[in-house]
């Protein structure tokens, strides 16, 4: 099978509002690759190792590479993606000098190619990613999340995602019932599982997501502990009164959520009224940008700002709400 390749050279800051609109465009798989020249630093803390070579792509940009089915108007798909860039900065990104570049290329072409850059990789303390096509052995204190992400999603080393994770390290002491909005892979709602929780709801509104996070759960031994669906938080708390006994019913002790700012501000007060007093929020997928705007919308509905913990150029909140006047003390 054939495929059309879109690769659209943009600033980082803006990747994943492209990535975004590449999937609402139609998109079968996004890949992104970021900068990698000599003297941009690599974070080494838990001694991490980089197999992805150097690259000469510009100084920060990020290639998004996006596939699209033989069938589909690749004209039409460059001309509503460009009006969309050029209208970036109406919601505070900029995705700079950005061309989009089309070609064709074969189904093993791509499928497969993006793993050889996926190695084990060490994200806090205790958690450590593996593919699962590659042999590692662990440490008797490492806790490993196998994953096999597909093209459809990130391989969980994005600093939005690895700001999760190291605040869900941080929130869970154990036995916490958890929801994960816009679960994506899976790859928190079995980050939280790894860490102590005692139950997970992973929730996204793409049906591809919902099959892949099923299938990586699987692959950790958690789908008796882990329910997928295919809903939004405010789906949820609607059918919050249907029986699902082995099932996380709200309200629940932490919610988690990393995606993009403009849908963090839309269900803020969702979260609230999913909580139970004393709860905690974890969001990210936040550019620095948009920091104010939802800390601002967090402190409105009546949360505290419990933390704020970054990496690069993203930020993620920790919120807390706040315990019942019986429950304080």
């Amino acid at each position: 099978m054939r495929w059309h390749e879109l690769t659209i050279l943009a600033t980082e800051p803006s990747q994943e509002m492209v990535s975004h609109y590449l999937y609402e465009l139609g998109a079968a798989g996004v890949s992104i690759e970021e900068s990698w020249t000599e003297d941009k630093p690599r974070d080494t803390s838990l001694g991490q190792w980089y197999d992805k070579p150097l690259n000469n792509i510009r100084a920060g940009y990020a290639e998004i590479r996006s596939y699209f089915a033989d069938e589909t108007d690749v004209e039409s798909v460059v001309k509503q993606l460009t009006a969309l860039l050029e209208g970036l900065p109406e919601f505070g990104y900029d995705a700079g000098e950005f061309t989009i570049a089309a070609g064709e290329v074969d189904d093993e072409d791509w499928a497969d190619s993006w793993k050889k850059y996926f190695k084990p990789i060490q994200v806090t303390e205790k958690l450590t990613i593996k593919p699962t096509w590659e042999e590692y052995e662990a440490r008797p204190e490492e806790v490993i999340i196998e994953l096999d992400p597909g093209m459809a999603f990130g391989t969980g080393t994005h600093p939005t995602t690895v700001l999760c994770l190291k605040t869900l390290e941080g929130a869970i002491s154990g036995g916490e019932e958890v929801i994960d909005v816009g679960t994506g892979s899976g790859i928190l709602a079995i980050g939280a599982m790894r860490l102590g929780a005692k139950r997970v709801l992973a929730l996204d509104l793409d049906p591809v997501a919902v099959s892949s996070a099923t299938e990586n759960i699987k692959l950790n031994g958690l789908q008796d502990d882990v329910e997928v669906k295919l809903s939004d938080l405010l789906g949820i708390l609607r059918d919050s009164g249907i029986d699902r006994p082995n099932g996380v019913k709200p309200p629940v002790d932490l919610v988690v959520a990393n995606i993009l700012a403009e849908i963090i501000l839309l269900f803020i007060a969702d979260v609230m009224e999913v909580l139970k007093p004393g709860g905690i929020y974890i969001a990210s997928g936040i550019y620095k940008n948009k920091e104010q705007d939802v800390e601002a919308g967090l402190l409105a509905a009546g949360f505290e700002i419990v933390d704020k913990v970054r990496q690069d150029d993203w930020v993620a909140f920790v919120a807390g709400k706040p315990k019942g006047d019986d429950e304080e003390g």
